[in-house]
C-alpha cells in the first residue's frame, strides 16, 4: 500500500497485476490499481480532475490528464471516503505511476492533492519507488 497526505486528504493506492489481461509475448502488461481518497480535513472538497505521469521500464513517459476519475467528480464532506479501481497497460513488465488530483473547496479555491508514486512490477520483481 502506498499513501500520501496533502492538506489532510489522504490518498492510498494498492496496485495489482492483471495476468488475465496481459500478454507478455505481445509486450502487453496490464495492472489495476485501487485508490481510496479519505477526506480527513474539516472542509468539503470536490475532485475536479486527475493528472498521471507514467514511466515504463524503458523510461518512456506518458502523461494523462482528464476530468474526474472513472467518469465521476466525487464530492467529499469531512470524514468521507471515496474508492475506485482503474487500470494501466504498459509495453514493459515494470513501470512507475505518480500524479495528483485537482480539488476545489466551498470557497472556490483549487489545489492539488498528491497521488503517491507507486511501482507496477510483475509479481516477484518489485522495485523500490523513490
Amino acid at each position: 500500500m502506498y499513501r500520501a497526505v496533502t492538506r489532510n486528504i489522504e490518498v492510498q493506492v494498492r496496485p495489482f497485476y492483471l495476468e488475465d489481461r496481459s500478454d507478455p509475448s505481445e509486450n502487453r502488461y496490464v495492472w489495476g490499481y485501487q485508490i481510496t481518497i479519505d477526506n480527513q480535513s474539516d472542509e468539503f472538497v470536490q475532485l475536479l480532475s486527475r493528472y498521471w505521469h507514467i514511466t515504463d521500464g524503458t523510461g518512456r513517459v506518458e502523461e494523462v490528464r482528464g476530468p474526474g476519475v472513472v467518469g465521476d467528480q466525487p464530492e467529499l464532506n469531512p470524514g468521507d471516503s471515496y474508492q475506485y479501481t482503474s487500470g494501466c497497460p504498459l509495453s514493459t513488465p515494470s513501470g512507475i505511476m505518480v500524479g495528483h488530483y485537482t480539488m476545489r473547496n466551498k470557497r472556490g479555491e483549487t489545489f492539488n492533492v498528491a497521488i503517491p508514486a507507486f511501482s507496477l512490477d510483475l509479481p516477484g520483481t518489485r522495485r523500490t519507488v523513490n
